[in-house]
């Protein structure tokens, strides 16, 4: 039997003001979602379906969720990060349910924190909401059967990257191992920073601007984000300054990844660009990151997710291994999947082995190379 906890408030803001952090009311059982950041229409929605559908919205959404088996004591602890580019999605979302990852015998944690405008046009606010939901979790998770001491934190897309971001700005020993899936590190460099100064610039909106009007002018980022090639795919999102591995890597264990057609939605009437683009911003720049990892003195491995249903129309695309992660009913309907449900095989091999990870790190690896799927 599994208890979830949901809509669960961690901190609390103005508008453009640093998350303070809200002490719990020790409720255990909610049922009530939390509220989504306002955000736009995926870009993906055709591909994932609506990650939001039924939630509503508020730019006080600092909220999380935790599922955990009835009774736990001390198990594992994974918190996560979902993805949308920094500017859509939700931890509240259906799509990211996790019985099935909590009845492998740990506590999942998903977290809600601010997007677009709202969390990263001034001071990396995004980021901060995260750090206090980490602080949240060291400071609760036991009322909740989780061990504080055996953290992951994990998460996809702009989720990884925000994984990342975290590994770099955690001074705290908040979490102890991370997995990164299908982070688009290629499109950090040193254009990330000059475009966020101009992002600045470009947006003008104060703390009295309705919500609305917030995103009709986010709407405009992406065009005047353009120019600043790749980085101008995610123009929201952390700003990192001289990057050393090494305190982070001395600490952390990381197992990063991505699917083997992870660009292939956003280049999708071109076939014959998806490998590039896949290598480009998710397969190179992963195993990069691993190799640095281990030379900064930490341990890595990394994996290549190719599982697909029969007639996946973008093949093992961005996102494909999240419904074989968590509970597949959220993910119903979704494009990629081509009217098809995981292969429930290959869903509990992914499933054990992201939750024997948490549990014990690379000793629960069958290899430092990880290939799923076909």
């Amino acid at each position: 039997m599994l208890i979830t906890t949901r809509g669960v408030r961690y901190a609390k803001a103005a508008r453009f003001a640093e998350p303070e952090p809200v002490t719990w009311d020790g409720v255990l059982g909610s049922s009530q979602r939390g509220p989504a950041c306002p955000q736009p229409p995926s870009s993906l929605l055709a591909v994932v379906g609506n990650s939001v559908e039924g939630l509503s919205f508020d730019e006080h959404c600092q909220v999380l969720s935790v599922t955990a088996p009835d009774s736990a004591s001390g198990l594992p602890v994974m918190v996560w990060f979902h993805g949308g580019a920094y500017v859509t999605g939700s931890g509240e979302s259906k799509k990211y349910d996790a019985a099935l990852l909590a009845a492998e015998g740990v506590v999942v944690v998903s977290v809600s924190y601010r997007l677009g405008v709202f969390g990263y046009l001034r001071d990396d606010l995004g980021l901060l909401d995260q750090l206090v939901a980490l602080r949240w979790v060291r400071d609760n998770i036991a009322a909740f059967g989780g061990d504080p001491s055996n953290v992951t934190a994990f998460g996809q897309s702009a989720g990884a990257d925000s994984v990342y971001a975290l590994m770099l700005a955690d001074t705290e020993g908040l979490f102890h191992r991370a997995i990164l899936q299908s982070a688009p590190l290629g499109a950090r460099g040193p254009e990330r920073a000059e475009m966020t100064a101009a992002l600045r610039e470009f947006v003008s909106v104060d703390a009295s601007t309705p919500v609305e009007d917030v995103l009709a002018v986010q709407q405009q980022v992406p065009a005047m984000a353009a120019r600043f090639g790749l980085a101008g795919g995610m123009p929201f999102g952390p700003v990192l300054g001289e990057i050393d591995l090494s305190a982070a890597a001395s600490r952390i264990e990381l197992l990063v990844g991505h699917t083997a057609d992870d660009g292939s939605p956003y280049v999708a009437d071109h076939p014959e660009a998806w490998a590039t683009v896949t290598e480009l911003v998710f397969a190179e720049p992963a195993r990069r990151l691993a190799a640095d990892w281990t030379a900064a003195g930490g341990q890595a491995a990394t994996y290549n997710f190719r599982g697909k249903p029969p007639g996946a129309p973008w093949g093992a695309c961005h996102c494909m291994e999240l419904p074989f992660l968590f509970d597949p009913e959220g993910w119903a309907g979704a494009g990629m999947l081509a009217g098809q449900e995981p292969d429930p095989v290959l869903a509990k091999t992914v499933r054990g082995i992201w939750t024997g990870f948490a549990r014990n790190g690379m000793d629960a690896l069958p290899s430092r190379s990880l290939e799923f799927g076909e």
